[in-house]
């Protein structure tokens, strides 16, 4: 009796993950019904399945988008996952972890890239700190952020450069935007996700290393902002730049 059951699961197992979106009402696919009611009509697991285009082995794409969000539990924290996290999942390789990683990097890039000439005059610590907290504070890794200003302090543009650490970031990913637009000066920001916005080490040779850099190139720091939760660090206030 136990063995019978056990093939009537395997067998239910088996139609479930062999149904795909072909078996579906046209009119009720994600992208026949993204035509007919714009994306913002279709479910989180319906993006999904449009952004990775089709299942893997034994597996339709429902399934798959299903098994993501099931297993990360949202859309916030499957945007937070990292590569490795991804593709640990049995039967999500590497490909497919990349493009979800694709995506969502470009919608937070979007996200924390404001329209360029602001207007916005930035000229104390706090004013920054209070600028920018909500594009910064909630990262769960570190990332570096840059506000590009003209002869009066207006922001003039705003870019998120990415993910911070000694080896990654270099004058040239910093300084290549304020180039191109021809900025006066720059503001720089990283985030700390620990909550506490004292310098590292790290923090304190980048920093360095770009002054030095802006030096040559004739394009002023004005200041560097560390932002955690509830605070800030000023390099600016503490005599660093």
């Amino acid at each position: 009796m136990v063995a019978g059951e056990n093939k009537m699961e395997k067998k239910k197992d088996q139609i479930k993950k062999s149904f795909t979106l072909h078996d579906l009402p046209r009119s009720e696919r994600p992208r026949e019904r993204l035509v007919q009611f714009g994306e913002q009509a279709l479910s989180a697991q319906e993006l999904l399945q449009l952004i990775l285009g089709r299942g893997v082995a034994g597996e339709s794409v429902m399934i798959t988008s299903q098994k993501l969000l099931s297993h990360f539990g949202s859309l916030q924290k499957l945007a937070e996952a990292s590569l490795e996290e991804l593709y640990s999942i049995k039967r999500i390789g590497l490909a497919k972890a990349a493009q979800i990683k694709a995506v969502f990097e470009i919608a937070r890039r979007l996200a924390t890239q404001d329209t360029p000439y602001k207007s916005k005059e930035l000229n104390h610590p706090e004013d920054i700190y209070k600028h920018i907290k909500s594009k910064l504070k909630d990262y769960s890794k570190e990332h570096f952020y840059l506000i590009a200003l003209n002869s009066r302090n207006y922001s003039i543009n705003e870019v998120s450069i990415g993910t911070l650490n000694a080896n990654l970031i270099h004058p040239r990913e910093v300084f290549a935007e304020a180039i191109k637009i021809r900025a006066a000066q720059i503001i720089i920001a990283h985030n700390h996700p620990s909550g506490n916005p004292e310098p590292s080490e790290d923090d304190l040779e980048i920093t360095k290393q770009l002054v030095e850099a802006s030096k040559i190139l004739g394009i002023e720091i004005s200041d560097h902002i560390i932002v955690a939760k509830d605070s800030f660090f000023s390099f600016k206030d503490k005599g660093l730049i």
